[in-house]
């Protein structure tokens, strides 16, 4: 703007020495400067109008007059300007204040953050812990079963004194296979009949044997007793069982366990069994002892041939260190009795487990 009114001024200025340029021009004083300017003029190539400008005529000295004209225009944008500084200092204020608010808001946020952090760490130490102090604690309980939360699989944290159920290397049952056949020690039986009690014991029909029934191998003899019953077999002879199988549990004077298992197939009634069905406690966990008396005897097949291994005993606690005689001759029962069994406990059968490498013996 400065510029425009500038330029409008020299062109009033332009415009007077037109004007006065119209007299006559025949002052003698003045010619040698007239002249000397008209040279320069026409040197510069300039008008005539120029020419008066440059000799004092015209209206050149009008410029005084025209600079009350420049000043006022060029005060006039001060109080926009100074409005407008003013605006900008407003935002930049408010623009501060925001980005305060928003670092005080961020700060908030990371340290609500930081404190949930440690919340959540803190809770998950103590959760920790109480899992090791759980884990650490002594347990036990006494209830336990062959299927779902009280399992097999679980036997050994039910009780802190079962845990050779899950880290024991020579448990029982396995599958008899590869065993190295060899000339075994026969097996002496002395067995007679004698007095017995039984009782449902809520995982199987157990029948404890009166004293004097022994078992002799290895130069060692083992004392009868009691013996139960599964169903089905938990041994497993190269990967095939039976409906059921007797175990007749021994001890010997030295406390060591042998256990002889007696696989069941289908076929005709056996006495033993008949004996024991016959006496059956009316209530789980109770013991009845009848008046009678049963022969050990007639739970054993003809043929004397078996295998061997160290194993442990097949529920809770899986003490290991058991020595086990599995005869390869099965017996049979009738499909009644062992109907009769199934009614009570259709499985109540630990899984195979692991052989690990144990040697089996297996008879000529």
């Amino acid at each position: 703007m400065r510029h425009l009114i500038a330029l409008l001024a020299c062109s009033l200025a332009m415009a007077g020495a037109s004007a006065s340029d119209s007299a006559p021009s025949s002052a003698a004083p003045a010619k040698p400067v007239a002249e000397f300017k008209a040279s320069d003029a026409k040197v510069d190539g300039k008008s005539a109008d120029v020419k008066a400008i440059l000799e004092g005529k015209g209206s050149v000295p009008a410029k005084p007059s025209i600079k009350p004209n420049l000043k006022p225009a060029a005060a006039a944008p001060a109080p926009a300007a100074a409005d407008e500084d003013q605006a900008e200092v407003d935002l930049s204020v408010r623009i501060a204040e925001r980005l305060a608010q928003l670092r005080e808001q961020q700060a908030a946020r990371v340290a609500a953050a930081a404190r949930a952090k440690k919340a959540a760490e803190a809770k998950r130490r103590k959760e920790a812990e109480a899992a090791i102090a759980a884990a650490n604690k002594p347990k036990n309980g006494t209830h336990w079963t062959y299927e779902g939360e009280y399992g097999p699989a679980n036997w050994s944290n039910i009780n802190s004194a079962w845990a050779k159920c899950s880290t024991g290397k020579r448990q029982s049952p396995i599958d008899l296979r590869d065993g190295i056949k060899v000339d075994l020690e026969q097996i002496t039986f002395d067995y007679h009949p004698s007095s017995f009690s039984e009782i449902d014991n809520g995982h199987t029909i157990q029948v404890n044997v009166g004293g004097g029934n022994f078992l002799t191998v290895g130069n060692m003899s083992y004392e009868l007793q009691q013996f139960h019953f599964h169903r089905p077999s938990e041994e497993r002879i190269n990967g095939k069982g039976t409906e059921m199988v007797i175990h007749f549990v021994h001890r010997s004077f030295e406390g060591k366990l042998l256990v002889l298992a007696v696989l069941l197939e289908r076929g005709r009634a056996n006495p033993l069994i008949q004996t024991v069905w016959n006496n059956l406690p009316l209530e789980k966990q109770t013991t009845v002892s009848p008046s009678i008396v049963l022969d050990p005897n007639e739970g054993l097949p003809e043929k004397r041939e078996y295998f061997t291994y160290m194993g442990s005993l097949t529920e809770p606690p899986c003490t290991e260190d058991v020595l086990w005689i599995v005869m390869k001759q099965p017996m049979q029962a009738s499909p009644a009795q062992m109907a009769l069994f199934s009614r009570l406990y259709p499985l109540n059968a630990r899984p195979v487990q692991p052989s690990n490498g144990r040697m089996i013996k297996e008879s000529n």
